[in-house]
């Protein structure tokens, strides 16, 4: 058998076994009791609301993805593309939303099961949650890995194609991923924080009722949307990641050494990275009466324990495949490890209540919502600081390493390997992201269900864990976006130098070329735009969630006193025909404006936009997801007895930041890292039309 088909064949392994412990984890949470009979009633709201929304997103997500496919087809047939990829669009779109759905199906399957797990223990409470996270992280790397290895297969054994060309058509998969992504976190985004803001500012500021209280009408709204939003939406930005990441780097390696080594690499680095990631889920666990320290550090066990094993394995895989004349590129995948720790240690700093900047920010809501604002802005300013040096000194580093210093191509595929590092051990780190909105949902339901007060207490350290864990994520999903973006932008130029003409059209890409420097100017322009547009559309939903919170509570006799019961169902509705109408004109706006700027300035104005939109999208992503994750605990740290406490002003005070740090960092921070990553996807796509007939 030859090593491509025996490479193949373990990635397909390795995609099973992922599959697998998937299955293996979600039996174990569904053999967990739901609890009482009001947590059932609780929880299947939930997630009747969760999948009604998926049902009717998935309705209009189809309508684009007909759309664009018959677009794609179009190129096809006048030979702009080659025949795979409008299938390829589709299978990387059905396989992203399924990564989603899976994640939240599993989700909302599991809050009611984690309150009751806490009745007993704050540790049965973290195994029910994490496991429940774990079939998110696993359903991912699986999917992700097995439509990778269905493409080999069939381009590479059954289609007979050449790597470049196999690699080439691959990489355009990662279209219809990137699509699906921005729809799962545009509309469940604004889902989510519509709910949450509409029933924090008129349940916890105007009625003064604690949160997730049951006569709130919008608090299962906001429970559906934890789902929709932090789940499905994540489950399907990060597959888009993944997948970005290893088959760039894969295109890249057939660049650099014209070898299949280079290529297969990669694949290997990925189905290592499950097998540790699975090791690492064994050793996560916690005793009773953890703080938020000790619980972080049970997390932070299997993670590093997964890290560790990758690093020491990838050394021998290195060797092998590229032989011991090139082990020094260890290195570049060391370098991409190392920086997601790094990273993932900067946002827990700047949005853990267990550090100071959090800390301080909570004392500033003793002088008002003026100065809690102002220092929450200043707070996620100064956090990009850090993620911006660990990011630069990585690329550096595995540049280098690789050999850039005598070939472009290496060391570009070295920056690409260390995107696969950081995102070698997904299956782990995504499970303690996830893990979030279940302790979430969880806290909800003990409030609605009116249970124990120290099941309550043992939620919330739960779900205050859940808010950096989820930081955490979002900046390792943000700093791995920028590394494949990065070499997604160099598999752009790679593609347009193997058009016809298509070099004379890149030769010029110095910055003092006008066509470069607009379209940084667009590209740098591209995330404010894109944030401008995803906060209004969150403003505008949650107006209406506003209004009819309000309606409710004066028109329906004895919400307040229990004796009537609000109309959640309305709530709900109101939030899904929102989010769905909000979240069209975003992700058109990043299907378009690449294809707009290549026709007119050509492929030196797209590479400057790629350049643009990924420097600034980096720094506004991580600005917008801390500031808003510092906010969030903020207000926690206040309700946990400090400064006041819940109820006073300053809890007032807090709950305004947090309201404006939801959409930051849940709908337009996380949404960015997956604008900068579509805009190469689709510049990548459409090469060859721009390439045909553009202006300069």
């Amino acid at each position: 058998m030859e090593m491509q088909q025996i490479i193949v064949i373990l990635t397909a392994v390795a995609s099973v076994m992922a599959l697998l412990f998937a299955l293996f984890k979600a039996k174990g949470v569904l053999k967990f009791d739901e609890g009482t009979e009001a947590m059932k009633k609780i929880s299947l709201s939930v997630r009747k609301g969760a999948n009604a929304y998926l049902k009717r997103q998935y309705r209009i997500v189809i309508v684009f993805f007909a759309v664009v496919f018959v677009v794609l087809g179009v190129m096809a047939v006048f030979k702009l593309l080659t025949p795979f990829v409008p299938f390829a669009f589709l299978t990387g779109g059905f396989f992203s939303g399924l990564s989603g759905f899976v994640g939240m199906k599993i989700a909302t399957a599991s809050n009611a099961r984690t309150a009751n797990a806490c009745r007993k223990s704050l540790n049965g409470g973290l195994r029910v949650a994490f496991s429940a996270g774990s079939v998110m992280g696993f359903t991912v790397v699986g999917l992700g890995l097995l439509d990778i290895t269905i493409w080999f297969f069939l381009l590479k054994f059954v289609f007979k194609l050449p790597d470049e060309e196999v690699t080439s058509a691959m990489l355009t998969f990662g279209m219809g991923a990137s699509s699906m992504a921005l729809f799962a976190r545009v509309g469940g985004g604004i889902f989510t924080k519509a709910a949450d803001v509409g029933a924090d500012l008129v349940g916890k500021v105007e009625a003064g009722i604690p949160e997730d209280d049951p006569r709130n009408p919008a608090t299962i709204a906001d429970n559906v949307g934890d789902n929709v939003g932090d789940v499905a939406g994540m489950g399907a930005d990060l597959y888009e990641s993944y997948v970005g990441s290893v088959i760039s780097s894969c295109a890249l390696g057939i660049s650099a050494f014209k070898s299949f080594g280079a290529m297969a690499l990669p694949l290997c680095i990925a189905a290592v990275g499950v097998l540790c990631s699975i090791i690492g889920t064994f050793v996560v666990r916690t005793k009773e009466g953890a703080n938020q320290k000790q619980l972080l550090r049970a997390l932070s066990k299997g993670t590093n324990l997964s890290a560790i094993l990758i690093a020491v394995i990838s050394l021998p895989l290195v060797w092998f495949i590229l032989g011991k004349e090139n082990w020094h590129i260890y290195f570049s995948i060391l370098s991409g490890l190392i920086s997601g720790v790094l990273i993932g240690q900067s946002t827990e700093y700047f949005t853990s209540d267990s550090y100071s900047p959090t800390r301080k920010l909570a004392k500033s809501s003793e002088t008002g919502t003026a100065t809690i604002m102002i220092s929450g802005l200043s707070v996620g300013m100064l956090s990009t600081l850090l993620p911006i040096l660990i990011v630069s000194v990585c690329v550096m580093i595995a540049y280098f390493v690789s050999g850039g210093g005598s070939s472009a191509s290496m060391g570009l595929y070295g920056i690409a390997l260390a995107a696969v590092g950081m995102l070698s051990t997904l299956g782990i780190t995504l499970a303690t992201d996830a893990y979030g909105p279940v302790a979430d949902n969880a806290g909800g339901i003990a409030e609605m269900a009116g249970l124990e007060k120290e099941v309550r207490e043992r939620t919330d350290a739960l779900d205050s864990l859940g808010n950096t864990t989820a930081a955490t994520g979002k900046g390792f999903a943000i700093g791995s976006a920028a590394l494949t973006a990065l070499a997604l932008m160099a598999s752009y130029i790679n593609k347009v130098s193997t058009i016809e003409g298509g070099s004379a059209k890149i030769a010029n890409l110095a910055v003092n070329n006008p066509t470069v420097l607009i379209g940084l100017f667009i590209g740098a322009c591209l995330p404010f735009v894109f944030a401008a547009l995803t906060m209004n559309s969150v403003g505008r939903a949650a107006q209406s969630v506003v209004i009819e919170v309000r309606r409710q509570f004066k028109e329906i006799k004895g919400i307040m006193t229990g004796q009537a019961d609000p109309d959640y169902a309305k709530c709900v509705d109101l939030c899904t025909r929102s989010s769905l109408r909000e979240m069209i004109l975003p992700t058109v706006v990043a299907v378009i404006v690449p294809i707009a700027v290549g026709l007119v300035l050509g492929c030196t104005g797209v590479v400057g936009m790629l350049a643009g939109a990924t420097a600034s999208g980096f720094l506004m992503a991580v600005f917008m997801s801390n500031a808003g994750g510092a906010w969030d605990n903020a207000k926690k740290y206040i309700e946990g007895g400090n400064f006041g406490g819940k109820g006073s002003e300053s809890h007032k005070a807090a709950v305004v930041g947090d309201t404006v740090g939801d959409p930051f960092k849940d709908t337009s921070g996380p949404a960015i890292n997956i604008l900068i990553k579509l805009l190469s996807m689709v510049s990548i796509v459409f090469a060859a039309l721009v390439v045909k007939f553009s202006i300069f």
